[in-house]
């Protein structure tokens, strides 16, 4: 029995180490994931060479580029077709299907096709974050590694769950967000030896994140005080369940939009293009549809955007966003659900203050709440939703607020919708996701 508990000992010290390093490859892949997607950018879009952040809200385009998201669909249809099925999609359900079926297993390609894919998808106009393509593709990182070193199932697990969290850090810079994401979406456990490797792959991405000059918070928010009073938080708690309402509609309307491509009689390879027409003619219309678009949600943050604005921005980012991820391109679903959120948050931040303007509502604060619930609802991820948007925006003054208002989301969410955005495909398969987590026993 003493032989058995050291040898386990042994086997954590080098999943630790092992994790350590799997926490710097992925932030390294994140990076040029960026890189690439300003790289693809600038090519579709300004037809140069350059790794320059830009933000295609702030241009107008000619009428002809509304073909350049066909062109984005038509090279992802394509690397789908001959290269992998896999990297349809925005990742994490794909990530969740590989643990609950194949022993954590993904292939090695997945490790170059999902991020060059998903940088085409958005480089041309995709309204898709970086998040979840950098998840699936740290994910494969650590099941391949996991693989080679001989791992069991179980460790490769953790592994595969380190890469995840270690992507998100690297992204974002919301290392404990990226533990909670792996407890409650990958993992489905609570235990040391699982969640160990995972701090410290996070700790490793994250100090990786800051030596490079990232040390600022993501969306800064700003300083406000006054922000909770016995009113104004009874309307975050209002406006995080209207989010959570918001929420299901969403996830219904997407997988309604899904179930329309999937009775068109051609072959799925084509369908990003036609997605690809709607994002080019949506973002002739409103360029800010176009892209992540992170500082749509700043703005909204930070008081920035205004009613018709931000009720606009809603409406052509959510139309372009389902119609492209229903097509079955490659692009990550978080930015779009904060950006969602965090417009929703302005639009009720509007009403609260022109019916109620003297409880103290604050437009930053709603547009906070929003945003995070958004997420709470979509994803049932409560805990995740919350202290990532503490860590994204700093706005650690939120705490009750976010709290109020994502358990109210989560609630309506539970009652209200049968599975998440993140499960609904899978469940589709007949495979069963755990709804509860677990402790796992020591042998």
């Amino acid at each position: 029995m003493y032989k058995k508990i050291e040898l386990n000992r042994k086997k954590m010290i080098v999943l630790c180490l092992v994790s350590a390093l799997i926490g710097i490859l992925s932030t390294l892949i994140a990076k040029i994931l960026l890189l690439s997607i300003s790289f693809f950018t600038n090519l579709f879009w300004f037809q140069t060479f350059s790794t320059h952040r830009l933000e295609l809200g702030e241009h107008q385009f000619p009428l002809s580029y509304i073909f350049i998201p066909v062109l984005g669909g038509f090279i992802v249809g394509l690397m789908a077709r001959y290269g992998s099925k896999a990297i349809r999609g925005h990742g994490i359900p794909e990530v969740m299907e590989n643990i609950l079926t194949k022993e954590s297993r993904i292939p090695r390609r997945m490790t170059l096709l999902k991020p060059l894919s998903a940088a085409i998808s958005i480089g041309s106009g995709g309204p898709f974050g970086a998040e979840g393509p950098i998840i699936a593709t740290g994910s494969a990182v650590g099941s391949w590694i996991g693989r080679h070193l001989y791992f069991k199932e179980n460790e490769r697990k953790i592994l595969l769950a380190t890469g995840a969290a270690a992507g998100m850090t690297a992204i974002f810079g919301t290392p404990i967000a990226a533990v909670f994401i792996c407890i409650e979406l990958l993992l489905f456990e609570f235990s040391a030896t699982s969640f160990i490797p995972v701090l410290i792959a996070v700790s490793a991405a994250h100090s990786v994140r800051l030596a490079s000059g990232h040390t600022v918070a993501e969306f800064p928010i700003g300083d406000l005080t006054e922000v909770v009073g016995g009113w104004n938080s009874l309307f975050y708690f209002c406006a995080g369940a209207i989010s959570g309402a918001v929420a299901c509609i969403v996830s219904k309307i997407v997988f309604y939009i899904e179930d329309l491509f999937e009775k068109l009689p051609i072959h799925w390879m084509w369908w990003p293009m036609i997605g690809g027409l709607v994002v080019g003619i949506i973002g002739y219309l409103d360029p800010r549809s176009l892209g992540v678009g992170y500082i749509n949600i700043i703005n909204a943050l930070q008081g920035k955007l205004l009613l018709v604005p931000a009720i606009t921005l809603f409406f052509y980012k959510f139309l372009s966003w389902a119609v492209a991820l229903g097509s079955g391109t490659s692009g990550g679903t978080l930015a779009p659900l904060l950006t969602f959120g965090s417009s929703l948050g302005v639009v009720l931040s509007y009403v609260g203050i022109y019916f109620f303007p003297d409880i103290g509502i604050l437009p930053q604060v709603t547009a906070l709440v929003c945003m995070s619930s958004m997420f709470s609802g979509a994803t049932r991820a409560v805990l995740t939703s919350t202290v990532f948007a503490l860590e994204v925006t700093g706005a650690h003054f939120g705490v009750a607020p976010l709290l109020l208002g994502n358990s109210a989301a989560f609630l309506f969410s539970l009652f209200f919708l049968k599975e998440t955005i993140m499960t609904e495909k899978i469940v589709r398969r007949g495979i069963h996701v755990p709804n509860e987590y677990f402790s796992v026993k020591k042998e």
